[in-house]
């Protein structure tokens, strides 16, 4: 009688141990794959910081492995990314079982949409909040301070702040799910909206760095991002009451 209760929990642990092998199996793959194009991609991630240097400037290192432990970082991140497809499928046949069928229905427009935004925060983050940032800061280099930023600091400022608004652009996703399960409404979103501006700004400074103009720059459009979800809260809660 034991042996059968626990046999199901055993089968779930095993299934879940087989679909994690298959998962950093694939993650190895997208690594190796990667590393032959991590020179390249390290180009296209400093490219925004060489463009706000002075001429004749450049970014050192300042150990012997930096370069190297770098081009590893950047493979494996590169390798995760490539290797999502097989991840959620691997999520999605692993959690199926336990979903009724009108939940289903909600998990790729969940995670697409998820993708989507987490990729458009992080090349928002590139595009307008690295330049601006950037040049800012190298203002205040001067005939007596020079700038010599180095590969290790400049990989891990730059990937720290993608992820953060990758992240924080995930909101009216999060927004929509918490409505469909009835924790938020599009009125208390409305009522809280004043708590909800020192809650983005508080955020922004717990994401970037201690300066006030990256804190800004990641506050602006969380706010844009909080009335988008208001409208995408009154959608969700107009199609539960229908349902």
């Amino acid at each position: 009688m034991e042996t059968e209760e626990k046999k199901p929990f055993l089968e779930h642990l095993e299934e879940l141990r087989h679909r994690l092998i298959i998962c950093i199996l694939a993650v190895a793959a997208g690594f190796v794959i990667s590393y032959f194009f991590s020179d390249r991609a390290f180009l296209i991630l400093v490219r925004p910081l060489r463009q706000a240097l002075p001429k004749g400037s450049e970014i050192i290192f300042t150990n012997l492995p930096e370069m190297f432990v770098t081009y590893l970082k950047i493979s494996l991140i590169m390798g995760i990314m490539l290797a999502t497809p097989v991840i959620f499928y691997e999520f999605w046949k692993f959690v199926a079982p336990g979903l009724y069928q009108h939940e289903k229905r909600f998990i790729v427009p969940f995670v697409l949409s998820s993708c989507i935004l987490f990729v458009g925060g992080a090349i928002f983050g590139y595009l307008v909040v690295f330049p601006f940032g950037f040049r800012f800061f190298l203002g205040f280099a001067n005939n007596y301070v020079k700038a010599l930023p180095s590969v290790k600091q400049y990989f891990s400022f730059a990937i720290k702040l993608l992820i953060a608004f990758g992240i924080v652009f995930e909101l009216p996703v999060i927004t929509y799910f918490f409505t469909k399960i009835g924790i938020l409404t599009p009125d208390f979103l409305k009522k809280n909206r004043r708590y909800a501006v020192v809650i983005i700004f508080t955020l922004a400074a717990i994401f970037t760095p201690p300066d006030v103009m990256t804190q800004i720059m990641m506050a602006i459009p969380l706010l844009l991002l909080y009335e988008v979800s208001i409208i995408v809260s009154k959608i969700a809660y107009a199609k539960k009451r229908k349902e």
